[in-house]
């Protein structure tokens, strides 16, 4: 079977498994439709204090883009950008649940590589709230980490991402009293494989008893468009009344390069199995990514 045979099934599939995962999704959540629990509204992510992607587009390496790979902060491969290369994406994204729905713009993501075991990151959202909404405007849950490269092979990487977690004012008032907004995260990524499929996968937990795990594939369609596809879950111990704390999503994404400096990305997730006050809900996400090499000097 020819490469582009390969490439065009595996594409399929994505699409399809989306698109069935997004239906049971929607049946899964069929007793909050219409007619049924009116009063009961869902919330939105930035009002959870479960750890949940600040921005469904990119990873934070120019690899990631290209095979439209690791569409959340914190679910990353363990590519690194190299050294003196910066990554800038500015994105914006629609959250829809039960009778109520989140925008938030912009979206910044910015990555810088310092050494080539060593990079920075930020991600920054603004949550554009609303009184008939409920939700609380402003900057929303921040991330600051920096990744260091513990395997850096061409076919298997291994990171450490240490960060900060910043909750936004939303989130804020979804802990439990004397909690801290300030939190400590420690995902561990990785990822494998060569030529146009990529996996990867992360992990970790955040300083306030929260965990996440996610994976996915990115496979590389063409030297200028990728795709990928990828699951993510998170949670925390029970809160009030004994209730789960727990989110589960799969995101669909691809990007394609206007110029090798400039990409444009798109993605669409549907939770799964996921209570309406945990953030259930659609997620549509689009933005730019601006990609800096390294300056040159010619003798």
């Amino acid at each position: 079977m020819s490469t582009g045979r390969r490439l065009s099934l595996l594409t399929t599939g994505v699409i399809a498994t989306l698109v069935v995962a997004v239906s049971a999704g929607a049946q899964g959540n069929s007793g909050n439709a219409p007619g049924k629990n009116k009063d009961k509204k869902g919330t939105a992510p930035s009002s959870t204090a479960l750890p949940t992607p600040a921005s469904t587009i990119t990873g934070s390496s120019p690899l990631s883009t290209a095979t439209g790979a690791s569409p959340l902060s914190w679910v990353d491969d363990a590519s690194l950008l190299e050294p003196g290369s910066a990554m800038l994406t500015v994105s914006a994204m629609r959250w829809s649940g039960s009778g109520i729905s989140e925008v938030d713009f912009p979206i910044v993501d910015a990555s810088v590589g310092l050494t080539k075991r060593l990079q920075f990151s930020a991600t920054i959202p603004r949550v554009v709230g609303g009184t008939d909404t409920g939700i609380v405007g402003g900057l929303g849950t921040s991330y600051f980490s920096a990744k260091i490269a513990l395997i850096n092979d061409t076919k298997v990487k291994l990171a450490v991402s240490p960060l900060l977690e910043i909750l936004g004012s939303g989130a804020v008032q979804a802990l439990p009293e004397g909690d801290s907004r300030y939190q400590i995260g420690v995902p561990f990524s990785v990822d494998a494989g060569s030529g146009s499929v990529r996996v990867f996968a992360a992990a970790g937990f955040f300083s306030r008893g929260a965990w996440f795990a996610g994976g996915g594939t990115g496979v590389q369609l063409s030297p200028s468009m990728g795709a990928s596809l990828s699951f993510t879950r998170s949670w925390a111990e029970s809160g009030a009344e004994g209730l789960a704390r727990n989110r589960n999503e799969l995101s669909g994404g691809v990007s394609y390069f206007l110029t090798p400096q400039i990409a444009v990305s798109g993605s669409l997730g549907h939770t799964i199995a996921t209570a309406p006050e945990n953030g259930a809900g659609m997620t549509f996400s689009g933005g730019v990514t601006f990609i800096l090499a390294p300056s040159t000097t010619t003798k």
